[in-house]
């Protein structure tokens, strides 16, 4: 839900601060006034495409910053844009593309206007609407159809990997099979070329390390070593230990001592002997090395590169040689994620087919009370060629669309107004208003081309909508925007040689005012009873 909306410096506005809360509200006032830059700025926060023409004349960027609420958590999101063309875009104090901003944003705010964002327009969107009414049902076999289409792909993929390889094997045979065999011949094992070049310097060595361990053990085991004078040192205290028993812990600590001495010869004494002299082993560590260093240069650079070269190798090699049971067992796999794609297009285009009569029956009912009695819907399904299937299902799926019964069904784009396609919206998002997760729905005069008691049907319906979800709609009709939880009046003001774009809370006599104005052009005191008796016809929901 939108919070709050800061614009600066975009078209006539210089500095607007909006607070918005649940409900309906509506922006009203003479054209010209701004609230297309208002729109405009609520664009920008969804990730639109910025123009630098919109920046206030004089100023160097515009800024438009929103406060959004999205599952009980805050958002912040702000966009510049400079006068130079440059957009910068922030969210929740990070940095952040357009394209992430329309990604966060983008899904809690769904605007209409009547030329732009008919989603009606494009069919594509039309099996997203008839999906979403249908419910759970459609939601789960869309779901097993995606997954066959999935494997279908993947198993078709995979027989392409085989079919190339197996064309790849019969020119690259002689040669994989020559890297294979000088890979045999060496036989590396991961991670042997680090050991050997750990162990190597104990072996080059080995002479130093055996005197220094032997060296070590005399000195602490040899006659007169340092185990010895450690005896001497406890035996002295010992004989005086009966006199002072505070030297008992000195004499516990020298017989650790010696233990500890003790040990440490005997480590090294064995340290000495198992220090191995042979210079042949020396030659064979450093030859293995020389040998696997020289497949790294040729196959590596690492030594699990080479070892991934003979398995890829190996692989190749076996389907050269059983190619043919491998390709077999392919196109087997192909045939039989084939058979269940079908099945799952069958099942889905099932589901659509029997939800689509009672979609359209629904949009009969919502659109009759927006002034189209008589108007009839269908929805086209039709199976596309197998291999044009999508992710959004096997057929086509287009909303039709009749003025009467008397006319023949064709698709919306081809037949709707744009008065039409607006209230078609309308009905649509009031038909979908239980499974829409969009938290705010924007309506830029999407009244346009209609009056009287058309009028006050689109603004029973936008009210109805208010209760499930915030509304923000722009209009010009007195019998919509009497329907509003809060009225903004957008309002151009003369300062010195500039103008500048208000917008103001209007409530009590000062709502009725615009209510006249927008009625009657004027604040007479008989346009001041038409707008209250309009604006209490509102409030009883006639």
């Amino acid at each position: 839900m939108l919070e709050q909306l800061h614009v600066k410096d975009l078209a006539l506005i210089e500095d607007v601060w909006l607070d918005f809360s649940a409900g309906m509200t509506v922006m009203t006032g003479e054209t010209g006034a701004g609230k297309t830059a208002l729109v405009g700025a609520l664009k920008l926060l969804v990730g639109e495409r910025a123009d630098s023409s919109a920046v206030r004349s004089g100023a160097a960027e515009a800024l438009v910053e929103g406060m959004f609420k999205d599952a009980g958590t805050e958002v912040l999101v702000k966009r510049r844009v400079g006068a130079d063309g440059r957009s910068r875009c922030v969210i929740d104090d990070e940095m952040a593309s357009v394209s992430a901003l329309g990604e966060r944003i983008g899904p809690l705010v769904d605007l209409h206007g009547q030329h732009d964002h008919q989603a009606l327009l494009r069919p594509a969107t039309h099996v997203g609407y008839l999906d979403r009414w249908i419910g759970e049902t459609a939601v789960a076999a869309l779901s097993v159809y995606r997954t066959a289409l999935d494997g279908y792909r993947g198993a078709v993929e995979r027989l392409a990997e085989l079919e190339e390889a197996s064309r790849s094997a019969a020119s690259e045979l002689d040669r994989l099979t020559l890297m294979v065999d000088d890979i045999a011949r060496v036989d590396p094992r991961a991670g042997e070329d680090s050991e050997l070049e750990a162990g190597l310097p104990a072996l080059l060595h080995a002479e130093r390390l055996a005197e220094a361990a032997g060296a070590v053990a005399a000195e602490l085991r040899g006659e007169g070593g340092a185990l010895d004078r450690l005896a001497v040192a406890r035996a002295q205290l010992e004989r005086v230990s009966d006199i002072d028993p505070k030297l008992d812990e000195m004499t516990d600590s020298l017989r650790q001592a010696e233990a500890l001495v003790d040990d440490i010869g005997s480590t090294a004494r064995m340290y000495r002997d198992a220090v191995d002299h042979d210079p042949e082993r020396v030659e064979r560590a450093q030859a293995r090395l020389g040998a696997l260093s020289a497949l790294k240069k040729r196959y590596g650079p690492t030594l699990d590169d080479v070892l991934d070269a003979r398995s890829r190798a190996e692989a190749v090699i076996a389907v050269a040689g059983g190619a043919g049971g491998a390709l077999d067992d392919a196109r087997a796999d192909v045939e039989r994620a084939r058979l269940t794609l079908v099945d799952a297009a069958e099942n889905l285009d099932g589901v659509r087919r029997d939800g689509a009569e009672a979609f359209c029956a629904v949009l009969r009912d919502e659109t009759s009370q927006l002034g189209m009695a008589g108007a009839e819907f269908g929805v086209a399904i039709e199976r596309r060629s197998f291999d044009s299937w999508t992710a959004d299902g096997p057929s086509r799926v287009e909303i039709s669309y009749g003025a009467s019964a008397m006319q023949p069904l064709r698709p919306l784009s081809r037949i709707a107004s744009g008065g039409e396609v607006s209230r078609v919206m309308l009905a649509l998002k009031c038909a979908l208003r239980g499974a829409d997760d969009v938290s705010t729905l924007v309506f830029d005069e999407i009244d346009a081309g209609i009056g009287g008691a058309t009028a006050h049907s689109v603004g029973i319906k936008l009210a109805e909508l208010a209760q499930t979800h915030q509304v923000v709609a722009i209009t010009h009709l007195a019998q919509v925007a009497a329907f509003a939880d809060t009225h903004l009046v957008v309002r151009k003001v003369a300062i010195g040689n500039d103008v500048r774009t208000v917008v103001e809370l209007v409530e009590g006599d000062e709502r009725v005012r615009e209510l006249a104005r927008m009625l009657s052009g004027d604040d007479s005191e008989a346009s001041m009873t038409h707008a209250r008796a309009v604006l209490e016809k509102s409030r009883k929901g006639d």
